[in-house]
């Protein structure tokens, strides 16, 4: 079975209500990747904070699909763009997708798409295509986010400070993810 995500296993089959069930997932997980932003620290050599946003970004590609997870990404985006305090750091508004994270939130969009659409495919229901599902977000992500550091800071310095502090906490979070998703989707299909 294609094109079916772990929210389309309660998704209402009156039209009316699918579209308010979809626009409720849209607003409920761009408030989620909102509150993973404030779960964060500042690393005291990078301008880049460590937060739980490439999670919960990744989760709601998967959970929710392409076009839903990348829906809620961009309402994220748009919340922050109008001024809302939803981004890691005290700056809101446009002077933020000017600054040095710009690039992983445009990642973020490509990210929660990628990882939705090989959700989509079947590859969250094992271990290893749910790895792949993240792994392939977080290298979009990190692709993005790093090349537009890179303008900032140069290519090396991007490297040492956007990507190589990263990669020991993504790992674990991406291996936590890949191992528990397909036991959640195996629920949720009963």
């Amino acid at each position: 079975m294609t094109n079916v995500t772990c929210a389309d296993a309660f998704r209402p089959a009156a039209r009316g209500r699918a579209a308010a069930y979809d626009a409720a997932l849209v607003a409920g997980f761009s408030v989620l990747i909102a509150l993973s932003a404030k779960c964060s620290f500042p690393l005291p050599f990078s301008p880049v904070p460590v937060t739980a946003q490439t999670f919960a970004v990744l989760m709601t590609g998967v959970l929710l699909g392409s076009r839903r997870g990348f829906a809620a990404v961009a309402a994220y985006l748009l919340q922050g763009l109008a001024g809302l305090p939803v981004f890691a750091g005290p700056l809101a508004g446009p002077v933020y997708f000017a600054g040095p994270t710009a690039g992983y939130l445009a990642g973020f969009l490509g990210g929660a798409y990628l990882a939705g659409r090989l959700a989509e495919a079947g590859l969250d229901r094992s271990v290893i295509g749910a790895l792949a599902a993240f792994l392939a977000g977080d290298v979009v992500i990190f692709a993005l986010g790093t090349s537009w550091l890179a303008v900032w800071s140069g290519p090396a310095a991007a490297l040492s400070l956007g990507l190589i502090p990263f990669l020991p906490a993504e790992i674990v979070k991406t291996i936590f993810a890949a191992l528990a998703f397909p036991g959640a989707r195996r629920l949720v299909a009963k």
